[in-house]
């Protein structure tokens, strides 16, 4: 299969059209006419990412978070994002990236949250296509951090509450993967009691407080159930590629 018609097949599911404007998503390295028989899903493209690549021979990675966000004003070594672009091109292997377009898309990534969480009711609760709203059985705050936890595989996580008892009473939730911070207004308008996002805000936290509504802030980095949704679909279609699910950790934050 060449990688042209990988991306067509998948952007089938996934349009491109359907990413925020500005966002870089799509093919970012590589030749669309080149044939295509492994395939690396990841969350990021970072040096134990690129390593994993080379290491299982793939000739494409199929990546969440771009490889190149920023136009370039040169390709060399001696810059550390260049340089992932530089060691991936020598090897030809491809990127593509499929980003704001698998958060808004029916059955995307802000779907695949729900659906782990239970919720029922799902609607979009912005403009942008982004975040989700849903229901769950009247619930005490302290049981529902534990099955996000449970979720996602976490440790820890940070809420935002002032009651450190955990007693307040869920029903209804917002959820947006990534920094979703600035869009709790919004969250709070659909009804939610409480929202899920991650990188919220000291000051952003007092103002949801505030206004009512209490957040789950579960880190960035549970935007890594990207790999076993994106590397289903690409099974589903593309029966003569092996898909490989990443295995780097590419979390920046260890708790301790």
């Amino acid at each position: 299969m060449k990688i042209k018609t990988l991306m067509a097949q998948y952007e089938t599911f996934c349009p491109q059209e359907l990413a925020m404007e500005g966002d870089p998503v799509g093919l970012q390295l590589g030749d669309p006419e080149s044939e295509v028989r492994r395939v690396l899903v990841t969350l990021d493209v970072r040096e134990q990412t690129v390593k994993e690549a080379i290491a299982q021979n793939v000739d494409l990675i199929i990546a969440k978070h771009p490889l190149i966000f920023r136009p370039l004003d040169a390709l060399t070594t001696l810059d550390t994002q260049q340089k992932l672009i530089w060691d991936l091109a020598q090897k030809g292997i491809g990127v593509y990236t499929s980003h704001t377009n698998i958060d808004i898309v029916s059955g995307g990534l802000n779907d695949y949250f729900c659906q782990l969480l239970g919720l029922t009711d799902v609607e979009t609760f912005n403009d942008e296509g982004l975040g989700r709203v849903g229901n769950l059985p009247m619930t005490e705050l302290s049981v529902l951090t534990e099955r996000v936890k449970k979720t996602f595989n976490l440790d820890h996580l940070r809420l935002v509450t002032y009651d450190r008892q955990l007693k307040e009473k869920i029903q209804r939730i917002a959820i947006c993967g990534g920094s979703g911070g600035k869009f709790w207004p919004q969250a709070k308008e659909h009804g939610a009691d409480l929202y899920i996002t991650g990188d919220i805000y000291y000051h952003t936290g007092h103002d949801m407080l505030s206004a009512g509504l209490l957040g789950i802030d579960p880190g960035h980095y549970i935007e890594q159930a990207f790999i076993p949704l994106v590397a289903e679909k690409i099974r589903a279609f593309a029966t003569d590629v092996t898909v490989i699910e990443s295995a780097s950790s590419t979390n920046p934050f260890y708790d301790i």
